[in-house]
């Protein structure tokens, strides 16, 4: 099977973000342990690695951090960065989010997010949570 992780799980992971009665952080953890043991994929596209340097993390940070872990690097496309905009404004949901979602659907991974925004896109791809996979 193929992951795509919104870059809010990835941040749980790295920060393990728990909160009371909602431990993200060990779910994620958990997530990408089960992926690793059962030698499933993940797919981290240049839009993750954006977010994530968006809010302080260095190229060699995400590449040392994910050096060990089974992923698939992918670009996206013109197409999808498009359909992202037109997404975006017309469900009113961050643009990143939209493009997310596509990537996911277009590499056929299953999208893991917490994210309330992407209910607003199960025509592309369905949201499911770390839980559903634990």
């Amino acid at each position: 099977m193929k992951f795509y992780l919104d870059t809010s799980i990835w941040l749980d992971f790295l920060e393990n973000r728990n909160e009371p009665n909602f431990p993200k952080g060990d779910l994620a953890k958990e997530l990408i342990s089960k992926i690793i043991n059962e030698d499933d994929k993940i797919i981290f596209s240049d839009n993750n690695a954006v977010e994530l340097k968006t809010i302080g993390y260095s190229d060699f940070e995400i590449e040392e951090l994910f050096g060990t872990l089974p992923l698939i690097y992918v670009e996206s496309t013109g197409k999808e960065i498009g359909k992202a905009k037109d997404l975006a404004l017309k469900r009113n949901i961050p643009k990143r989010d939209a493009l997310h979602a596509l990537i996911a659907r277009d590499n056929n991974a299953l999208l893991i997010t917490f994210d309330n925004h992407f209910n607003k896109l199960i025509d592309i791809v369905i949201p499911r949570n770390p839980r559903e996979f634990i």
